[in-house]
């Protein structure tokens, strides 16, 4: 416990050490858009953030080790509203009051996300959407800070920037390029010390320098552009921080409600995907598990405190995050303990902030922002199958930096579920098409009931459907079908594979069964799921659509089941009806046919005639077999017992067809269970008894075997011809 609580002390100071260089960057990123003046408002609403965020969020969310600080998104959204609001002539009171609104609703929406167990949904975010967010952020950042890096007069941009070099600060640009160096080299130069830490201190170095050689008004700490300034940190600057959102409201009253509204959502979107984001490589590289909806609610609360008190809103930080692992950190007491030693930094290090050069932190974050932006997404470009991938993140990046992130985030959610449905609707709905010759059904027919099947089978159109089957794709599986329904007496659609299915696929196979009836067709519905992925009930809602509001279409539960009713209506058409009479004599057996009245004498000496009632179980798999059964009238069913109590259903036999010939010949246990459907009569030929006769009459022993021999292996050819076409694809 100790060395976990240990673990977790010194984890949250690195925390705090790279946490809160980027916290004062942020803020000031987010304030300075109001004049300079305003930079030490927003170092302290930075520095703010990361004690209220690393406390509350740490104390109340779901995820170990988590980190939660000020950040990049925060940045970006609340420093666009200032810019824009600035340029249409807002006060800053209203400025103020706007973002203290924003955080605020923003927070409620995260806790609301929380509460109502959103917080899987948002993980499910598309990744071409996520990537072009963190991209056009990461480009806002990075466009944001390059006049703050080139010391530029207020209001000029970072492209009227690069055209007037004359404008350039030279001691602003130097600190900036010693800090991004150093920043970039900082893995080389030292593993133990964050990168963050290290620019940051090269920067100050570097200003130090330049102030005591070349430049010696850079010395003066008041009204001195390049630095921070002065942050009012004692008891009447945090109660002006904590009172001035409240002032600013009695002198400019409420703001415009979308000035309030559309950031929020879209801060509380963006925040919640960036915490979550660094949850997920959390657990990734911990085997941990965090709690999604919980940490949303962590969050929220986090953010809500930070507004409260002034400061600046955030989210779950990869690099502090890594670093609190790294140095230690293992729960969520690691990110309280950053909290606390962000509030005596406060208390003890504003002196030293206050010397910050705003150039080392523009370079810090236009860093940081390089980093944000997916450059491995340009990989997509050389597929032609993820080049539309590539074209939705590009376009997400144009919109979130030429309109906004809100219209960024419209527009990439449009897009993804655009390239979802281009992607069912190319997706064949038809998994398999064969017909009523090719497969068959587990009822065992004689050779006559075969010949009539394979002659009039290629009138029953089997389609195996799969995928999902809506709008998107209807017109794709009608045209697969529709060529079938002038030849076609029967149409069978398997739905064991549908994920899903609507009104419009429903209304469709509504328009198959009625064509087929006119032409006096029948279209039959098979292994309909009661649950689909989505919880509907498809065969209820098969029901309420209408498609079996009359008798023209049928559904069974099994495929087999619906195979065979298509196969006796096909004989019962071509006038082969199922005799099922008296009892049928050994002599009349198919099998039977070649021998003579001596030979057929000599096997009924071998014969015993049993009866079954319906349901009664002729023999058990795994007992002991030695009879050949043969079907005098009735019928049985053959079923495969499988370890978890269910059973397979292999084939159906009925008057005049045989079973039980594997342990007739070889003598040993049954492989199967045999059951009688109705009331059945077996003629039983014992296979000891058969020997004795056989030895005095070897050649109907050798006409015997020879005609259960050429049976067997009719039954193999016919199953290795349904295999094949089986595997057809």
């Amino acid at each position: 416990m100790n060395k976990n609580l240990s673990g977790d002390i010194w984890g949250g100071f690195a925390a705090m050490l790279v946490a809160l260089p980027s916290a004062i960057a942020f803020g000031v990123t987010i304030f300075s858009p109001l004049g300079a003046e305003f930079g030490a408002k927003g170092a302290l609403a930075g520095m703010l953030g990361v004690a209220a965020l690393g406390l509350v969020a740490a104390l109340f969310g779901g995820t170990q080790r988590l980190i939660s600080a000020p950040c990049a998104p925060a940045a970006a959204v609340l420093s666009a509203l200032t810019i824009q609001m600035t340029q249409q002539g807002s006060g800053v009171a209203l400025v103020v009051m706007t973002l203290f609104l924003v955080a605020l609703l923003s927070s409620l929406v995260q806790i609301a996300f929380g509460l109502l167990r959103i917080g899987e949904l948002i993980k499910f975010m598309p990744f071409p959407v996520v990537s072009g967010y963190l991209s056009g952020v990461g480009l806002i950042i990075v466009m944001s800070q390059l006049p703050k890096w080139m010391a530029l007069p207020k209001g000029m941009n970072w492209w009227q920037g690069l055209m007037a070099p004359e404008l350039w600060q030279m001691p602003s640009l130097v600190i900036g390029v010693a800090t991004a160096g150093v920043m970039l080299l900082a893995p080389r130069l030292s593993t133990r010390v964050p990168a963050v830490i290290q620019g940051l201190l090269a920067g100050m170095a570097t200003y130090w320098l330049l102030a005591l050689t070349a430049w010696p008004e850079l010395r003066a700490l008041h009204d001195n552009p390049l630095i921070i300034g002065p942050l009012a940190v004692g008891g009447e600057g945090l109660l002006d921080t904590l009172t001035g959102p409240w002032k600013s409201l009695s002198e400019s009253g409420l703001p415009r409600w979308e000035h309030i509204v559309f950031p929020a959502m879209t801060l509380a979107v963006l925040l919640s995907i960036d915490t979550l984001k660094t949850c997920v490589v959390l657990d990734a590289l911990t085997g941990s598990r965090h709690n999604s909806n919980q940490e949303l609610i962590g969050q929220g609360l986090g953010n809500l405190a930070s507004a409260l008190i002034g400061g600046a809103p955030g989210a779950g930080t990869m690099g502090a995050t890594l670093v609190n692992k790294a140095s230690g950190g293992s729960t969520y007491l690691s990110g309280v303990f950053q909290g606390l030693w962000s509030l005596l930094a406060i208390v003890l290090l504003t002196s030293l902030i206050a010397w910050v050069p705003v150039a080392a932190l523009a370079a810090l974050l236009i860093v940081i922002g390089f980093k944000m932006i997916d450059w491995h997404s340009f990989q997509l470009v050389r597929s032609q199958d993820t080049v539309l991938d590539f074209l939705v993140i590009v376009l997400v990046v144009i919109v979130a930096n030429t309109v906004s992130l809100i219209a960024a985030s419209g527009v990439g959610v449009a897009l993804a579920i655009l390239l979802f449905l281009r992607e069912q609707i190319h997706t064949t709905t038809i998994r398999r098409k064969s017909f009523g010759n090719k497969v068959f059904s587990s009822r065992v027919r004689n050779q006559h009931e075969l010949q009539v099947l394979a002659e009039k089978g290629q009138q029953t159109v089997i389609f195996e459907l799969q995928g999902s089957l809506f709008f998107g794709t209807t017109d794709q599986l009608y045209s697969a079908i529709e060529p079938e329904l002038n030849s076609a007496h029967f149409v069978l659609l398997d739905f064991l594979r549908v994920q899903s299915m609507d009104m419009t696929a429903g209304h469709m196979i509504e328009r198959i069964r009625n064509m087929l009836a006119e032409k006096h067709a029948r279209l039959v519905l098979t292994r309909v799921p009661e649950r689909l992925p989505n919880g509907r009930d498809l065969r209820s809602y098969v029901d309420h659509i209408g498609l079996l509001s009359d008798n023209t279409a049928k559904i069974f539960d099994e495929f087999d089941e619906a195979l065979e009713w298509i196969e006796d209506e096909t004989l019962k058409r071509a006038g082969h009806e199922h005799v099922s009479g008296e009892g049928l004599p050994l002599g009349k057996f198919e099998i039977f046919h070649g021998l003579n009245d001596t030979e057929l004498a000599a096997l009924e000496a071998c014969q015993v005639v049993r009866t079954y009632a319906a349901g009664d179980v002729v023999f058990a798999a795994d007992t002991v077999g030695h009879e050949l059964m043969l079907i005098s009238r009735g019928e049985v069913k053959v079923s495969l017992p499988m370890a978890d109590g269910k059973t397979i259903h292999l084939a159906t036999f009925s008057r005049g067809q045989f079973f039980g010939e594997m342990s007739f010949l070889d003598g040993r246990a049954h492989s199967a269970d045999v059951q009688a459907t109705r009331e059945t009569e077996l003629i039983a030929i014992d296979r000891r008894a058969f020997a004795k006769v056989a030895v005095g009459d070897p050649v109907m022993s050798i006409s015997v075997m020879r005609a259960v021999a050429l049976a067997i292996a009719d039954r193999l050819r016919h199953a290795n011809a349904e295999l094949r076409e089986m595997r057809q694809t």
